[in-house]
C-alpha cells in the first residue's frame, strides 16, 4: 500500500509540474508560440521543455538537420537517399591551387589571411561588441568553395562506396583556378585545368554509374557563374568556359550567382558570422529583434561611374539629400567597408538596405544585411529573386521591397518617400520574416560537431539531392534524363511562382 501510495504522489506531483508548466507558457509574453508547438511537433520534447522555462525562446525556424522518417528504409537507414561520395581528386585541382594564395587568386588581394581557419578567415576583435560571440570572422566573398568542402568532410552521410551515393561532390577550385587568369591569360591558360577536371571525371567509374553520366555530380564554383561561361575562344572574352564544357553540362553547378542555364543554383555569399550551435544564431537573432534603428534606410557601397547604366550614383545622391533618414558608408572613399564591424554597424542601425546591381546582378551585402536584420530592397528581380531560390521565400514581398530600377534612373521615384509609405506593421513583419532567415543564409563553423540548426550548406545539400533524385526517377520511368537539365534562357522556369503573372516579362 505504502508502494502504491508514493506512486500515486509521484503521479501527482507531475501533474502539477506540468500544469504549472503550461500556466508560465500561456501567461509569459515574451514566448514564441509557433517555434515551441513546431519543435514540439517534430519530436523535440526536451527542446521544447526548454523553450516552457525560457523567457527568450528560439526564434530558429528550421528544424535540426537530420532525416526524417520518409527518408529512412526498411532496415532504419537513417542516410538511404542522402549518401554523398567525394571524388578524391588530385591535389592539383583544389589544395595546389590555392597554395600560392598572395595576390594570386584574387587580383589586388592577399588572400592567405582569407584562407585561414578553414576559409572562414581570421577571427573579428570587437572591443565595442557590436557583434557579440567569437563565431565572427573576416570572411572573404570569393573562399565559399573552400568552406563548403570542409563543411562537407562533416557531412553525416558521406560514405566511400560510391554505389550507395544518391550525389557526387566534385572539390574543384574552379573560382580559385580561373581568378589565377583573369588578367594576362589567353584562353588556353585559362580553360587547362577545367579541361583536365572534366576528362579526369569522365573516366571515373562513377561518371556512368546508372546512365547518369555525371548528372548525380555537382560543383561549388566559388565564384559568380558568368566567370566560367564563357562562350567561344576570343582572347579578349572574359572568363573561362569551365561551365560550357560538355561534360559540365551533365553536372550540377553551384555558385553565387547564377547565369540562365537550368543546371545552375545559386547558394548565398558567405557572410561573417559562422557560429557553431544553434544557441549562438538564436542570441543573435533576439538581439537584431530588439535592436534601434535610427535610420530609415542605407547604402554601403561604392558609385560604378564608368558603368552608364547603374543606379548606385542616384542612390548615393539620395541618401546624402535624406539627411539623418539614411547612413551611408561610401565605399570608393576608405576601407571601412572591408571592416565587417563597421559594415555590420551601418545594417544593424537601419530599417532598409539598398541592395541595387554591382559589377553584376548580386551582392555579398544582401547577406549581409539580412544577417543584421536589415530589411533589403532590391532593384532588379536577378539581384535575389531568380537566384536563392532553395534558400529565401518565393514570395518576395514578405521579406524585401521591389523598386524597378529604371524608375530610379529616370528620376521618377523618391527612395525616402517610398520606404516612409511602408506601414509600421509591414515593416514589423517583413522584418520578423528577415530575422527568421538567418539561419538559412549562413554558413557553420565547419569544425563545429553539432548539428542542431540547418544552415545554407545544408539547404544546399537538400536542393541537390532532391535534383538528382529527379533525374533518377526519370531513368527508371524510361525518359531521357538529358530533357531540361541544362537548357539556356530558364530565367522563367527560375523565376516560376514569384510575383504577380507577368511582372518580370520585360527581363525574362
Amino acid at each position: 500500500m505504502e508502494k502504491n501510495h508514493n506512486i500515486a504522489c509521484a503521479q501527482l506531483w507531475f501533474v502539477i509540474l506540468i500544469a504549472f508548466s503550461l500556466v508560465f507558457f500561456i501567461s509569459h509574453d515574451t514566448i514564441d508560440y509557433n517555434s515551441a508547438f513546431t519543435v514540439e511537433r517534430n519530436g523535440k520534447l526536451a527542446v521544447f521543455f526548454t523553450s516552457l522555462f525560457d523567457p527568450n525562446p528560439p526564434l530558429l525556424t528550421e528544424s535540426p538537420s537530420e532525416t526524417n522518417g520518409s527518408d529512412r528504409d526498411v532496415s532504419g537507414d537513417t542516410c538511404s537517399g542522402r549518401y554523398i561520395y567525394v571524388h578524391d581528386l588530385p591535389s592539383r585541382f583544389n589544395d595546389d591551387v590555392i597554395e600560392n594564395c598572395s595576390y594570386s587568386l584574387v587580383k589586388w588581394f592577399d588572400m592567405c589571411q582569407s584562407l585561414t581557419n578553414l576559409g572562414l578567415g581570421t577571427q573579428v576583435r570587437d572591443p565595442g561588441k557590436v557583434l557579440v560571440e567569437n563565431s565572427w570572422y573576416a570572411t572573404n566573398q570569393f573562399t565559399l568553395a573552400v568552406i563548403f568542402r570542409h563543411r562537407m568532410k562533416g557531412y553525416e552521410c558521406l560514405t566511400n562506396d560510391s554505389s550507395l551515393a544518391s550525389a557526387i561532390f566534385v572539390p574543384f577550385y574552379a573560382g580559385f583556378d580561373i581568378g589565377r587568369h583573369l588578367w594576362g591569360y589567353n584562353t588556353t591558360a585559362r580553360d587547362a585545368l577545367g579541361v583536365e577536371l572534366v576528362s579526369w571525371l569522365k573516366n571515373q567509374p562513377e561518371w556512368t554509374k546508372r546512365g547518369l553520366w555525371g548528372r548525380d555530380h555537382f560543383l561549388i564554383s566559388g565564384r559568380i557563374a558568368w566567370d566560367l561561361r564563357r562562350s567561344d575562344d576570343d582572347d579578349s572574352h572574359w572568363g573561362g568556359k569551365l561551365m560550357q564544357l560538355p561534360e559540365s553540362m551533365n553536372m550540377t553547378m553551384l555558385s553565387i550567382e547564377t547565369t540562365s542555364w537550368s543546371n545552375e543554383f545559386a547558394i548565398p555569399y558567405p557572410t561573417y558570422f559562422h557560429p557553431s550551435a544553434a544557441k549562438q544564431v538564436q542570441q543573435w537573432q533576439k538581439r537584431m529583434k530588439r535592436h534601434k534603428r535610427p535610420y530609415l534606410f542605407s547604402f554601403v557601397g561604392a558609385p560604378r561611374a564608368n558603368m552608364t547604366e547603374s543606379i548606385r550614383g542616384e542612390l548615393i545622391n539620395q541618401c546624402l539629400g535624406s539627411r539623418k533618414k539614411c547612413k551611408l558608408l561610401n565605399c570608393h572613399s576608405g576601407s571601412q567597408c572591408d571592416s565587417p564591424v563597421e559594415v555590420m554597424r551601418v545594417f544593424q542601425n537601419s530599417v532598409f538596405c539598398l541592395q541595387p546591381a554591382g559589377d553584376s546582378y548580386t551582392r555579398r551585402s544582401t547577406f549581409d544585411s539580412i544577417l543584421a536584420g536589415c530589411i533589403p530592397v532590391f532593384f532588379h528581380p536577378f539581384s535575389a529573386y531568380g537566384q536563392y531560390i532553395w534558400h529565401l521565400p518565393r514570395n518576395y514581398s514578405s521579406y524585401s521591397v521591389y523598386i524597378p530600377e529604371e524608375m530610379v534612373r529616370e528620376a521618377r521615384v523618391s527612395i525616402r518617400k517610398r520606404l516612409l509609405q511602408v506601414p509600421t506593421a509591414e515593416i514589423a513583419s517583413m522584418r520578423q520574416e528577415v530575422i527568421k532567415l538567418i539561419p538559412k543564409v549562413i554558413y557553420r563553423d565547419p569544425r563545429s560537431k553539432l548539428k542542431d540548426f540547418e544552415d545554407a550548406f545544408d539547404i544546399a545539400v537538400k536542393g541537390m539531392l532532391e535534383r538528382v533524385g529527379k533525374v533518377s526517377r526519370q531513368i527508371e520511368e524510361g525518359k531521357d534524363p538529358g530533357i531540361g537539365f541544362a537548357e539556356p534562357g530558364s530565367w522563367k522556369l527560375k523565376m516560376d511562382g514569384i510575383g504577380r503573372d507577368h511582372e518580370w516579362d520585360s527581363f525574362l
